[in-house]
């Protein structure tokens, strides 16, 4: 059964191996034994009872908090050919027959319910004649009053079992809990026998930050615009704050949408279908948005006010980076916000005196870790017992400020210079020559060798110089125009330097992460997901993840054998997208994306007016990437 599952993951996922944490989970479940499993928030929780289920010959019932969320899930199955259903009160007479007749004669492998659902007598009674071999219970630490999102509901599981005459296999799923959350869901779901994975809390794709000390709406709103093509939440602590937050935003011209209790459910079920369609980037809410949430591609997720706990903070900023994809986790704090939790949890009247002084105990070590000098990481993994990291994880913000920083104010104003000499009239690869006293036709033509700015920084490697250059732009002191052929402008902070009003710090050694989200290709292929999940009514996310399709604009696939190398792309996806993608990556290549760059190959290899005129009529030709390639060695190394 492991091969048949390790064949399943590649066949429908697109996945090589499991992680470690799903590996675990699986063989323990495939041994029959009731499991608890502890994976971190995007560690691919649901395959550990999907595969399973396609392996099991009975039906898999996944007990699953939000029913708003139940559609995606099952949609995000049926696209990777998997017959599931979920029953809810949103089921027509006709659609709830058919999920009967689909349960009955099992081709429905897996069936998502709401913990309401299991006090049903319909329902129960219906489930006796049905043959289970495996029960799910996601976010399981909802069973626990020690937990950070206590739901009476779930209790309900242990009194579901006792009455529909079975006993299949348990399997609880968390992304948090502490030690002593862990035993209480294992006491209160009565699992026999059970075998524990706590694969650990680790996401090393998340960069934390606190800022303290800014204003909010400035803060935010100002992130929203540099991060403008990105998906992201924003968490307030009431509805107020939400409210205002929305107003202040819309305001100012952003696409955002609001949820929270206070929302009727035809407002909450519109933002929340925007935002997964990505028909709207940002969410503010509550934390009664999220939980279950199977958006992979939420790229930031910030708190407008410190949460309650640090299962909570964690619990909510996980749902950035899903799909394992580079992404943030900003809290703001607010010395103000803390008396906004202490005052909640003292209004809380079915909560006891001693579960009270937890929760202050909580919020305590939450403050903590917004005033940490040290590593953020660290401390979020210690407080969850996984001790992974010593002293410094290099990710989050206050590693970043452990390096030493240095003045880089000469090597700016020499890059200023030499773009104000050129009457902000070049590109990088151009500027970039200049300063290594690099002659090439373009140069030569412009007669850019006669600058006083040629050669003064001949002692860098071209890969360091281009670096220093994208710091500069990612700092703002330097903009790139629109088009093909984008130019250097010099900002208003450029001028400040070079009048030695200013001055240019870095840390050593920081290096600018190339963003896709600036990338043509991913941002062709972007919008064509985004069509594609138009058409087909469902979230863009569910067709491909971003990591995906940051995969694929990296290494420009060119056949079905190459394509179903990209992570996430198995047999099912490649039959329904595969050769779309396919056509759009192959007739961008080499008309666009090489075009796009033909100024830079041109300066670089210096080529003279015949191989120059050769490459155009290259570049012309309709052809595969792979001969155009072939075109482009012949023709840059032809004497």
């Amino acid at each position: 059964m492991k091969t048949k599952a390790k064949e399943l993951l590649k066949t429908i996922y697109g996945y090589d191996k499991f992680r470690k944490g799903q590996e675990i989970i699986i063989n323990h479940i495939l041994s029959k034994r009731d499991t608890l499993g502890v994976m971190s928030t995007g560690g691919g929780k649901s395959i550990c009872y999907q595969i399973p289920a396609l392996i099991y010959s009975d039906l898999t019932i996944v007990i699953s908090p939000l029913i708003s969320l139940m559609k995606d899930q099952v949609d995000s199955l049926k696209y990777l050919g998997i017959r599931a259903g979920f029953l809810n009160s949103t089921l027509s007479k006709d659609e709830y027959i058919k999920l009967i007749q689909g349960i009955k004669n099992k081709s429905i492998k897996i069936l998502y319910i709401a913990p309401e659902r299991l006090t049903n007598e319909n329902f129960i009674n219906f489930i006796k004649g049905v043959r289970l071999s495996l029960i799910a219970v996601d976010e399981a630490h909802c069973i626990s009053q020690w937990g950070h999102d206590f739901r009476k509901s779930y209790l309900e599981i242990p009194n579901f079992l006792n009455k529909i005459n079975q006993r299949p296999q348990l399997l609880a799923l968390t992304a948090t809990a502490t030690s002593k959350v862990r035993q209480d869901i294992i006491d209160k779901l009565n699992l026999h026998n059970p075998l524990t994975s706590v694969d650990g809390f680790d996401r090393d794709n998340i960069s934390f930050k606190v800022e303290k000390g800014v204003v909010s709406e400035a803060f935010i709103s100002e992130y929203l615009k540099r991060n403008s093509k990105k998906s992201g939440i924003i968490y307030a602590a009431t509805r107020k704050e939400v409210d205002n937050l929305y107003s202040y935003l819309l305001l100012k011209g952003f696409k955002v949408g609001k949820y929270h209790a206070g929302l009727d459910e035809k407002e909450r079920t519109e933002f929340q279908d925007k935002f997964l369609k990505d028909d709207i980037k940002v969410m503010i809410a509550t934390n009664a948005f999220g939980m279950g949430i199977d958006k992979s591609n939420v790229r930031f997720v910030i708190h407008r006010n410190i949460p309650k706990d640090l299962e909570s903070y964690y619990q909510e900023a996980g749902r950035a980076g899903r799909d394992g994809a580079p992404a943030e986790a900003i809290l703001l704090f607010f010395e103000e916000d803390v008396s906004t939790q202490e005052f909640l949890i003292e209004q809380n009247e079915e909560s006891s005196k001693e579960l009270k002084n937890t929760k202050r105990k909580k919020l305590d070590q939450m403050v903590d870790y917004a005033y940490l000098e040290s590593c953020y990481r660290e401390y979020i993994l210690k407080y969850f017992g996984d001790k992974r990291i010593k002293n410094y994880c290099g990710n989050c913000g206050n590693c970043k400020n452990f390096k030493d920083v240095k003045s880089f104010t000469l090597d700016a104003q020499k890059v200023f210079s030499c773009i104000g000499r050129t009457k902000e009239s070049i590109g990088i690869s151009t500027l970039t020559n200049i300063l290594m006293g690099k002659i090439d036709t373009k140069i030569e033509r412009k007669e850019y060798f006669k600058l006083s700015t040629f050669g003064i920084m001949s002692s860098h490697t071209r890969e360091s110089l281009e670096e220093f250059i994208y710091y500069l732009i990612s700092e703002n002191y330097l903009e790139q125009s629109a088009g093909s052929f984008p130019t250097l402008k010099l900002t208003s902070k450029a001028f400040d330097v070079l009048k030695n009003l200013k001055a240019v710090f870095r840390k050593i050694n920081e290096s600018v992460t190339f963003d896709y989200f600036e990338d043509p290709l991913f941002e062709t292929l972007n919008t064509l997901r985004k069509e594609i999940a138009q058409k087909e009514n469902v979230p863009p996310y569910i067709i491909f993840s971003d990591l995906t399709l940051m995969e694929m604009a990296e290494k420009k696939p060119q056949n079905r054998w190459e394509m179903l190398k990209i992570r996430g792309i198995g047999n099912q996806k490649f039959k329904n997208y595969g050769d779309l993608f396919l056509k759009t990556i192959n007739k961008l290549s080499p008309q666009e994306i090489d075009m796009l760059h033909i100024d830079n190959i041109i300066d670089e290899k210096y080529l003279g007016e015949k191989q120059l005129l050769d490459l155009k009529k290259a570049l012309n030709i309709e052809v595969a990437t792979y001969e155009l390639k072939e075109i482009l060695i012949k023709t840059l190394f032809t004497n």
